[in-house]
């Protein structure tokens, strides 16, 4: 039996195709908005991370009408290392709306999506969207996207799927390139009549699949799917079992049920086949659950989550500056603050290592890491990270095998050279290279997924700020061999104190600074990046001696070069394996792991 009083489906796209906005203007089009109200852009990015780093890092329900049917939607990441958001709400949807750059075209994100809806079997729409940008090419992207489906296998009913022209931002989509640029209508129409309504039996055994999980101070933990089959109420007795874990089989009784009405969860007494709802009241609750009924408990299957990539350890933090900024820095907040994370984020693996204060966690790449890292920065928690390394394989005669990744690299003409050259010896394999719109060319590289670890910085300098890197997961691949991965060495401060222009002054020569005067600075602590390959120590606390001469020039102000000052991921992309980055609610400071100079250098022979 179908429900055509309901529609569920999912926004999917490469990251910065408009995704949200749309969203946006969907809301706004269907009148949850008043008209008069004062609304943000892109209201469904609420954690403030989102907000400002311009990314969906969780996917969003909501919900809107239309023609008295309620279309459920979900609004996805699109950044790789989100993607295990991605792989398991399509679970709960019955199709999805594909977005597309008109200028970017085909982008390595948009395949993983398209990949996963397809092998599902959802009926996609595609909507090219930014046609409104001057360098727009909608013929030539049309033409990418059904090479797409055809490369990806695409049945011939997938391929014969519908196509619209739209801008999110300034809130219209359209059949034809020529229709009247008015609203999203055409959008709204195309889902009701080509998205097919949810089946299932509402005579049946419930059956719920949570897909996503939701956590709340207040209320724990609330889990997120669609009914599959009969109807699930409030106080209902209930049975969780995973189809992953045929050992599980744990009583519940349904306390909470809500609804997504525009933004808000509304709470409802019961919820027919179809429906996407929230549910709180069971501990737990974890992502793969299937919710039935007590006489007919039959899990549905889920697929496995995408391992991991990469792993960092975090550490607690030992420096001498250690407490003095962070709320919580002992070992068990820090443990019980990532076992927390797991109840969210499906795609991260958190492991106890041979030391109580430190513990191995592993994500889909290094935006994954530093998203949680400063997460936990801005809630208080002060602790250490190691560099990031690849979690390697190894096959069934113990080959070392290791993780690959397809780049795609849009980067102007004269900077082509440099990127060649760059990724060749970071082991990158060039594909093909052709010329696009603007004076732009793309690079497509197989490479380590080692081979990408610290170069994001040296890729932003080397293209002056005008290259845009995407990466996706391609599988594991025999290792390929060493790769150095910095040339420079590190400026490390010999003495503890607090950093003077003297002191600075002379340091300066050597190399370029990440600090200024007045700097709470300890033995052991980088303070700069030496221009040559080995590490030189300073002392930048040594003040001028005071004699009693005096000349016309001599107290003439020392002029000081302004400090670079790293950011999250550019600190995770410089700092080497014998260093560590100190990570506080209000610095951020990169320290080697072995502070005292003679131990320092008796552990730098051993290695060799």
């Amino acid at each position: 039996m179908r429900r055509e009083d309901v529609r569920n489906i999912a926004i999917i796209a490469h990251v910065d195709h408009g995704k949200t906005t749309l969203v946006d203007e969907l809301l706004k089009q269907s009148g949850v908005f008043r008209e008069n109200q004062d609304v943000q852009e892109r209201v469904m990015d609420s954690n403030d991370l989102e907000r400002e780093r311009g990314i969906t890092i969780l996917s969003k329900n909501t919900a809107v009408y239309y023609k008295d049917v309620k279309i459920n939607i979900i609004d996805t990441p699109g950044h790789a290392d989100f993607g295990g958001e991605v792989e398991r709400v399509l679970k709960m949807v019955n199709g999805v709306v594909l977005l597309v750059d008109a200028f970017e075209g085909v982008m390595p994100q948009t395949k993983f999506v398209l990949m996963k809806a397809l092998s599902l079997n959802l009926p996609v729409i595609v909507c090219l969207n930014k046609i409104d940008r001057p360098e727009a090419r909608p013929d030539e992207v049309i033409d990418e996207v059904l090479e797409l489906f055809m490369d990806l296998d695409a049945s011939d009913e997938q391929l014969d799927c519908p196509f619209l022209f739209a801008s999110a931002r300034d809130g219209y989509a359209m059949k034809d390139l020529n229709d009247p640029k008015t609203d999203m209508i055409d959008l709204f129409d195309t889902i009701i009549d080509y998205i097919p309504a949810p089946e299932g039996d509402p005579e049946a055994d419930t059956q719920v699949l949570i897909s996503t999980i939701d956590y709340n101070e207040y209320v724990g933990r609330i889990g997120v799917g669609k009914v599959d089959n009969g109807c699930l109420k409030v106080n209902q007795e209930a049975v969780l079992v995973n189809h992953h874990n045929p050992e599980k089989k744990e009583k519940v009784r349904i306390s909470k049920l809500y609804e997504y009405d525009g933004l808000n969860k509304v709470e409802v007494a019961e919820a027919k086949f179809g429906s996407i709802v929230a549910i709180s009241g069971i501990a737990d609750l974890h992502i793969g659950d299937t919710i039935c009924s007590p006489e007919n408990p039959v899990a549905i299957p889920f697929q496995k989550i995408s391992e991991p990539t990469l792993s960092m350890n975090f550490i607690v933090n030992d420096s001498p500056l250690a407490g003095q900024e962070g709320k919580y820095v002992t070992s068990r907040h820090i443990r019980d603050r990532l076992f927390r994370e797991l109840n969210t984020d499906v795609s991260l693996r958190v492991e106890e290592t041979d030391s109580p204060d430190s513990y191995k966690v592993s994500g889909r790449g290094e935006l994954h890491l530093s998203v949680l890292i400063e997460n936990m920065r801005r809630e208080g928690y002060e602790f250490a990270v190691s560099k990031a390394e690849v979690l390697y394989h190894y096959d069934e005669n113990g080959k070392k095998l290791e993780p690959m990744e397809l780049a795609y690299v849009d980067v102007p003409d004269e900077f082509t050279g440099t990127v060649i050259s760059k990724l060749s010896t970071r082991k990158g394999n060039l594909l093909g290279m052709k010329n696009i719109a603007g004076g732009y060319t793309r690079l497509e590289f197989r490479i380590p997924s080692r081979g990408l670890i610290g170069y994001r910085g040296d890729f932003l300098t080397d293209t002056k700020g005008n290259g845009i890197l995407n990466t996706i997961f391609d599988g594991y691949e025999p290792y390929l061999g060493d790769i150095q991965y910095r040339k420079q060495g590190s400026l490390i401060a010999f003495e503890t104190g607090e950093s003077v222009t003297y002191g600075l002054f002379s340091a300066q020569d050597r190399g370029t600074l990440f600090i200024g005067p007045g700097e709470k600075v300890y033995a052991g602590m980088v303070i700069g990046s030496s221009s040559r390959a080995e590490d030189i120590e300073l002392n930048v606390c040594k003040k001028k001696h005071l004699t009693n001469t005096r000349s016309s020039s001599a107290d003439e102000a020392l002029t000081l070069v302004p400090p670079r000052v790293l950011s999250l991921e550019q600190a995770i992309d410089f700092i080497d394996t014998d260093e560590l980055l100190e990570v506080t609610p209000e610095s951020l400071r990169i320290r080697k792991r072995i502070l005292d100079p003679t131990l320092r250098k008796r552990a730098g022979f051993k290695k060799q």
